[in-house]
């Protein structure tokens, strides 16, 4: 009879956990997936259980023996009015459940930012998630992250679609916050490392790139890859709303999400600290070539 999964992956069919997921199997992990919907668990190479974080009842099925759990959930696409409190009761439903169930550590992707510098509603829940999750009786190690930098996740499907199909981009004061963007090949190789490194266990690390830029330069860098040429035409500051709306009738993004992207922009989101190279070590992938990756990657997706 096969070994039972001791870790449990949710969002597993998220933009990282596919990848994660991948990187963990590399390792001889012992998997299992947490999907809402069972024609969602496709990857026969892991066990799969059918819960929702918004359920609490679906989820003491999921956690049956699970040691360890990667959070990688989050409610942007519910809209601005609806994520924050989604987010919310996700994260303590399932506080309480995986302190029934006995999990001793869980692993958070979350985002740059402290709560109390007037970050945007969506880094702010971010935060709040963290707290939640902290609070439980297992050992949370917390992983926060600026830009991440590859297909499908939705700040680079946003700037991939800004410099592919906008011959002219609205600039504004905001477009001079830095940003310390990450390729998602390094973020995964951090997730996946902490979990053989019990000195991460209970702590918070912040997770960067090699290099720190104002998002108007990365704009820039992004279009010269890309083999694009963009203009910027100074305006006035248009609603984070209204962009996002006009972004989601024009494309396949959802405006929920641009538009939380968006409210972030005024927030600089760069490491404050790097202990996490001393603990799990990554020779970090440089700005151009995540781009240029990730681009590849993309080719042939609609924008």
């Amino acid at each position: 009879m096969p070994t039972r999964a001791d870790i449990l992956v949710t969002g597993a069919n998220g933009f990282v956990g596919r990848g994660l997921v991948e990187a963990l199997l590399s390792r001889r992990k012992r998997l299992r997936g947490l999907y809402r919907h069972p024609d969602k668990a496709v990857d026969r190479r892991m066990e799969a259980a059918i819960g929702d974080l918004l359920q609490a009842e679906t989820l003491m099925p999921a956690l049956e023996g699970i040691e360890a759990v990667y959070y990688l959930v989050h409610s942007l696409h519910a809209g601005k009015d609806r994520f924050r409190d989604l987010d919310r009761c996700a994260a303590e439903n399932f506080v309480a459940a995986a302190e029934r169930a006995g999990v001793r550590r869980v692993i958070y992707l979350s985002g740059l930012g402290q709560r109390g510098r007037q970050l945007s509603v969506h880094l702010d829940s971010r935060s709040e998630v963290a707290e939640i999750l902290a609070q439980g009786s297992f050992k949370t190690t917390t992983l926060r992250a600026a830009i991440i930098l590859g297909a499908g996740g939705a700040s680079f499907e946003l700037l991939r679609y800004l410099v592919n199909t906008q011959p002219l981009l609205l600039d504004s004061t905001l477009l001079d916050t830095f940003c310390q963007p990450i390729a998602l090949a390094d973020v995964l190789h951090y997730l996946a490392g902490c979990i053989d490194d019990e000195r991460t266990a209970g702590q918070a690390f912040d997770i960067c790139g090699p290099e720190v830029v104002s998002y108007r330069e990365l704009l820039e860098r992004f279009a010269r890859i890309a083999g694009n040429v963009n203009l910027f035409l100074p305006v006035p500051r248009i609603p984070p709303k209204l962009v996002g709306a006009w972004v989601g009738l024009l494309s396949r993004q959802n405006s929920g999400v641009v538009e939380a992207l968006l409210e972030g922009l005024g927030n600089e989101v760069v490491c404050q600290e790097q202990q996490i190279q001393t603990l799990v070590p990554c020779k970090l992938t440089p700005l151009d070539q995540a781009i240029a990756l990730a681009l590849g990657e993309s080719r042939g997706h609609p924008t």
